[in-house]
């Protein structure tokens, strides 16, 4: 399908305009026949894979143009695209010619833009504005070249509200639309609180009055259109530690260093809709945050408020003037406003600011950061120790001057609030939690008008408070409630995506802590791959607690034969003792599971205690009956790769000529699902569906650097931190699988044909997509999908053939920050190194302290397994005889091993008999352990030499 993408991309770039001038006129009805909708996700994916096809196919440069609404999201498209590619962005913010709206044609200088993009085209250095919006005005200029280290290429993106215009179309290869985001969450929350009184398009010509006329019509001449369902998110949340700037002595809490700080002053204004009562909670309000000429809005004080931190999530975007004045045309009313003078320094992901308020005539010191921990560490470094705020500025002078009266009574509400509806009966009939059609095929289905549905129009903007049960099942109020032991939450009926699931997750473990007390133990279920893990560990990051893994309760002898799905592989009894312990204020020992042997390596202790009264538990079987009558919260989680999978099936499949239903896919391929694990997910008190795409997303991409250069280990260990270092040894091997009746593209095996199924440390993993490669760097996802023995005997049992086979072992060294992994590969002379990390520079810098730069290779291990073989031996699989003996045997062995489950299941876990199966693992094992000893000498040696080395030098400095 990505192929057909790319190739429809290509019917419409520059070179129509400029090959079949005379039939321009016919342009919009060329491009109306790519009615392309991808997902933010799969957009980014397929904008960059058309890029590279562009570059391989034209001479000069490549034009990227993505136009949108505010607040849709093309901005943060165009960054992400550009730190893969490494493209130049032109911004249309920088070409403003004045203070006036954004939105007005008027105010782009586009004469100055098309003549910059002309010569960037022609092979010309350019000089791009600078726009200052605190000054108003133009500063200066930004140099981009039009070469990069030599080579006549540096692509460009040109971003903004009207980088489709016609005057820019001919002049761009490539052609994106991006709506949605928060765009389309603030037109449903505006008709949430006027209701049926007014229409979508005139809330729109109210709201975004430039758009109908002079934005969407450019939109329709795209070819890839992305709509953006991102909206108000707590997965990267921002931490905050508030407190007043003077002790209570007048003694400053923290002095600020000579760096220079950065100085910004804000107005920021909160709006009440027209429908509000005297008595609305501030969440309903609209907040407006003035910069110089610059509007930005979110829509509520969203945020959560735990022990002595404020978390807020990355919810606000830029508007017009324009829209201002909309809101304020349809009865919303500005409340409060205030002026907001601050000076902040930034290091290190942090940020430390001393923020004044001209209504409170007060100074506080805010501490920020996206990561809890870091922002704990930091006050705790610098000496701040509060006392500590947690209300909001907005609550502060509320508390000191009221709530203001409206001055017109409010407008009938049309739609029915969640307060009345609590009288009554929260319970209802659980519905089934299944993955629904349009996550797995949600590319080409959406409703039209494409460019002005908000996807979320029938969601309320507020969500409804938790409800609790008492143990019959009736309503109650808890604050009345003596026996707060049989307290328990009521479902909440519907399912939500996952923003909003990881919102009601922490809102309602704040609800048990305020009304049932410590502890308060999670339980999170879901079938493989569907997000359940990450979750956990964004709940865990929020409210500041542990996470235990029901991996950690595997038996020893089940781990043997590959059954982690399977519910006996749990070790229950001490899983309820452990959930007992917590109970009752004791340390519970908490096993320790080791992969790599198959056995338990130990114990670690866990108490719940005043710091952290929350525990959460994430697993296949977590709401398994005799494990969810422990529990306080029972969260379902279904999507994700899980998802992703059945999809990538569905696909292959309809490339053969074969149809599978979802229902058949899912029966084959997860069989534990339907049968022991979905039956539990209904009851959960909250039922997430995770549309969230880590295969695609480039929020979780790594960037990795290949090279068979040889490194030694002493430099490897230099570059990591000696403090925070890791190391450790794997074999694994890779099976490639495909799907019999498709060709290989090109006649020959490429990953992108293929799922690659990983065995390692007795586990199973799954990759599904072919990773992105620019220049030296391959960009990979953090995708670590962890399938069952049983999804790959059924992926053999749809027809996919196992066509390649490939053995390895690996050295791994990590810090936090860089992954270095050393990969011996059979049959292939020397070793390869892999930089991996999350930061393009920190990886950069890393290859080039290895003296590493010229040597870096793409290629797949696939690739360099199959170029190392001569001609005559490769089998019409690509691989030799000996290699292909070897994968038969293993597929025969997985095949019969889940054949002979099913046959076993009641017999005794102790078996006589050893399996063809366990003579493999017991090969793998043997020789696992072998490197490890190895490895463990290697390691210690090198310990011992750099600690001695690091010694003697620094003895000899300080004795000088």
């Amino acid at each position: 399908m990505d192929d057909d993408v790319v190739h429809r991309v290509l019917q419409g770039g520059r070179d129509y305009y400029q090959e079949t001038p005379s039939t321009s006129s016919s342009s919009p009805s060329i491009l109306q026949s790519l009615p392309l909708h991808a997902s933010f996700d799969r957009g980014y994916y397929l904008l960059v894979k058309s890029i590279q096809e562009l570059r391989s196919k034209k001479e000069g440069i490549v034009a990227v143009g993505i136009g949108g609404p505010s607040g849709s999201g093309k901005s943060s498209l165009a960054e992400k695209v550009a730190s893969v590619i490494g493209c130049s962005v032109i911004s249309m913010e920088n070409y403003r010619t004045g203070a006036d709206e954004g939105n007005d044609l008027s105010s782009i200088d586009f004469d100055l833009l098309v003549q910059n993009l002309q010569d960037l085209l022609k092979g010309k250095d350019i000089l791009t504005p600078v726009f200052d919006f605190q000054q108003k005005r133009r500063i200066g200029t930004t140099e981009i070249k039009s070469t990069s280290f030599g080579v006549v290429r540096k692509d460009v993106i040109v971003d903004g509200t009207y980088a489709l215009h016609a005057r820019l179309r001919s002049l761009l290869d490539i052609r994106v639309a991006v709506v949605g985001g928060v765009h389309f969450s603030l037109l449903s929350k505006v008709k949430y609180d006027i209701g049926e009184s007014c229409s979508l398009d005139n809330l729109i010509d109210s709201i975004f009055p430039l758009f109908r006329k002079h934005i969407e019509p450019d939109l329709h001449h795209a070819q890839i259109r992305i709509n953006n369902s991102f909206g108000q998110s707590f997965r990267d949340s921002i931490y905050k530690l508030k407190c007043k700037s003077e002790s209570e002595s007048g003694q400053p809490v923290y002095s600020f260093p000579k760096k220079e700080a950065q100085i910004d002053n804000f107005i920021e204004m909160y709006l009440r809709p027209p429908s509000a009562s005297e008595e609305a909670r501030v969440n309903d309000w609209i907040k407006v945050r003035q910069s110089g000429i610059r509007y930005y809005l979110s829509l509520g004080d969203r945020r959560i408020v735990d022990k002595n931190f404020i978390i807020r999530p990355k919810a606000e975007f830029e508007v017009g003037r324009m829209t201002l004045g909309g809101l304020l045309a349809l009865g919303y009313n500005v409340v409060v406003s205030y002026k907001r003078a601050s000076k902040s320094i930034i290091y290190d992901n942090l940020s430390i600011s001393l923020e004044t308020i001209d209504t409170l005539s007060e100074t506080y010191l805010v501490l920020r950061g996206r990561d809890r921990k870091m922002v704990e560490a930091e006050a705790l470094r610098l000496g701040i120790t509060g006392p500590w705020i947690t209300r909001s500025y907005l609550e502060m002078i509320l508390d000191t001057k009221g709530v203001p009266r409206l001055n017109t009574p409010p407008l009938l509400p049309t739609i029915i609030s969640p307060s009345s509806t609590q009288k009554e009966a929260p319970l209802i009939a659980p519905k089934p939690l299944r993955i629904r059609p349009e996550l797995v095929n949600r590319d080409d289905d959406m409703s039209q008008p494409w460019t002005r549905s908000p996807t979320k129009s029938k969601v309320e903007p507020v969500l409804a408070p938790w409800q609790f049960i008492s143990s019959d099942g009736s309503s109650i109020d808890p604050s009345s409630f003596r026996d707060t032991h049989t307290l328990q939450l009521a479902p909440m009926p519907d399912s939500f995506d996952l923003d909003r699931g990881l919102l009601l997750a922490v809102q309602a473990i704040q609800a048990l802590l305020e009304h049932k007390g410590m502890p308060v133990i999670v339980g999170i279920g879901g079938p493989s791959g569907s997000g359940k893990t990450s979750l956990a560990r964004k709940m865990a990051n929020i409210v500041g607690c542990e996470v235990i893994s029901l991996e950690s309760y595997y038996k020893s002898e089940q781990s043997k034969d590959f059954k982690y799905d399977d519910f006996r592989s749990l070790d229950l009894p001490l899983l309820t003792k452990n959930i007992g312990d917590m109970r009752r204020g004791r340390k519970a020992k908490v096993p320790v599971f080791d992969l790599e042997s198959g056995a338990r390596s130990g114990f670690k202790e866990l108490e719940v205690s005043e710091d952290c009264g929350v525990v959460i538990i994430e697993g296949v079987y977590a709401l398994h009956p005799d494990i969810r009558k422990s529990l306080d919260l029972w969260v379902a989680v279904v999507g994700g790769v899980h998802s992703h999978l059945i999809s990538r099936v569905q696909r292959d499949k309809s490339k053969a000529g074969c149809f599978m239903s979802q229902n058949e896919i899912m029966t084959t391929v997860f069989p534990m699902f339907q049968l022991h694990i979905e039956p539990h997910l209904v009851h959960a008190h909250l039922k997430i569906r995770n549309d969230f795409d880590p295969v695609l997303s480039p929020e979780s991409s790594l960037f990795v650097l290949k090279s068979n250069k040889q490194v030694a280990y002493q430099d490897i260990l230099k570059l990591l931190d000696p403090t925070k270092i890791c190391s450790s040894a794997q074999n694994f091997i890779d099976i490639y699988l495909r799907l019999s009746g498709i060709p290989p593209s090109n006649g020959q095996l490429t990953e992108s044909d293929c799922m690659r199924v990983r065995i390692c440390e007795g586990r199973f993993a799954l990759l599904i997509r072919e990773p992105i490669r620019e220049g030296d760097f391959i960009i990979q996802p953090k995708v670590d999908f962890d399938i069952s023995i049983s999804t790959v005997s059924g992926l053999l049992n749809l027809g996919y053939q196992a066509v390649a086979y490939i053995e390895a072992s690996a050295y791994i060294y990590q810090d936090g920050k860089l992954l270095m992994e050393v990969d011996h590969l059979q049959d292939v002379p020397g070793p390869y190194i892999q930089i991996k990390g999350a930061n393009k520079e920190v990886v950069v810098a890393a290859g080039s302290a290895l003296e590493l730069d010229g040597s870096y290779t793409t290629k797949s291990y696939l690739e360099i397994v199959l170029e190392k073989l001569p001609a005559s031996e490769r089998n019409s699989s690509g691989i030799n005889a000996q290699q292909a003996a070897r994968l038969q045997e293993l597929v025969e062995n997985i095949q019969s091993q889940q054949q002979g489950s099913s046959s076993s299941s009641e017999s005794s876990p102790s078996r006589e008999v050893i399996s063809p199966i366990e003579g493999v693992i017991e090969d793998m094992q043997s020789r696992i352990k072998r490197l490890e000893r190895w490895q463990a000498i290697n390691t210690v040696l090198w310990t011992f030499l750099m600690s001695a080395f690091v010694g003697y030098s620094l003895y000899q400095r300080k004795h000088q």
